[in-house]
């Protein structure tokens, strides 16, 4: 058994993380303010916690998951307060890429694609096919069966296939 991390590693590994973690989060919250106000609390959570990561598996599915919990803790606090807690994937329209311009506008329609499936398909798909994590791995981040992931993964796949054959003639 490996010894915990030190929360200085634990800093060092998170910062390399923001970027995935944060295009996790916006699959999540739709929303780039709440998801990096997500993504920063998941760091002060991460390293207040540091002591209890025992060193198994990737770090971060650890924080994959410590993300995923704290958003649905967010949520439920939110209906208890406002409402249903979320925006429309509709009025979501935002993912930073450094690219050519037509390939930049190309991942800005592929990420609007994405934005726009339920949050159960999003979530699975960048976590499988953009963050290239297993199918345990996803399943264990979002806490569901595997068979639940394989499926919602193929939805995902048909959906985006289908939306990108309306949008552009384009094959998936």
């Amino acid at each position: 058994m490996r010894q915990p991390a030190a929360p200085q590693d634990i800093r060092r590994d998170l910062v390399g993380l923001l970027p995935k973690m944060r295009r996790f989060a916006l699959t999540l919250t739709r929303n780039a303010g709440d998801a990096d106000d997500l993504v920063q609390e998941t760091c002060e959570r991460a390293i207040a916690k540091s002591h209890l990561w025992d060193g198994k598996g990737r770090l971060e599915s650890w924080i994959y998951a410590m993300l995923r919990n704290l958003w649905v803790d967010e949520v439920r606090k939110r209906r208890v307060r406002v409402g249903s807690g979320t925006v429309d994937a509709a009025d979501h329209s935002e993912l930073s890429i450094d690219a050519a311009a037509e390939s930049s506008v190309y991942a800005q329609q592929m990420n609007s694609m994405i934005m726009s499936m339920p949050e159960g398909l999003s979530s699975v798909f960048v976590l499988v096919s953009i963050e290239g994590h297993s199918y345990k791995e996803t399943a264990d981040i979002l806490g569901i069966p595997i068979g639940t992931v394989m499926s919602r993964l193929s939805t995902a796949r048909l959906r985006l296939a289908a939306m990108v054959t309306k949008d552009g003639g384009r094959k998936a």
